[in-house]
């Protein structure tokens, strides 16, 4: 699903406008942002956490040159699922 496409579904579920829906989903994805960006955790219950992690520095290799390279540490963004949400995609045992 793409973004617009959720902004259409969110137009049609809310029956509000498309205009309206993509300003919904804006101001949801920007606090989303805004909130790992301050380094605090998104708890979406029933759906799963967002979350922001430390990779340590590290050395890597250039593929080309096979010369050694020092990868600097940097954040990333995880998502850890929910029970609800991991439960809900596996196929029902009959």
């Amino acid at each position: 699903m793409t973004k617009a496409e959720l902004i259409e579904e969110v137009s049609r579920v809310t029956e509000s406008t498309f205009q309206e829906a993509a300003t919904v989903v804006e101001a949801i994805l920007d606090a989303i942002v805004k909130a790992l960006r301050d380094g605090e955790r998104v708890e979406l219950r029933g759906f799963g956490t967002f979350a922001t992690r430390q990779r340590p520095p590290r050395q890597g290799r250039n593929p080309k040159t096979g010369e050694i390279v020092d990868v600097p540490p940097k954040t990333i963004a995880v998502f850890k699922p929910s029970k609800a949400l991991k439960d809900s995609l596996r196929p029902s045992s009959k």
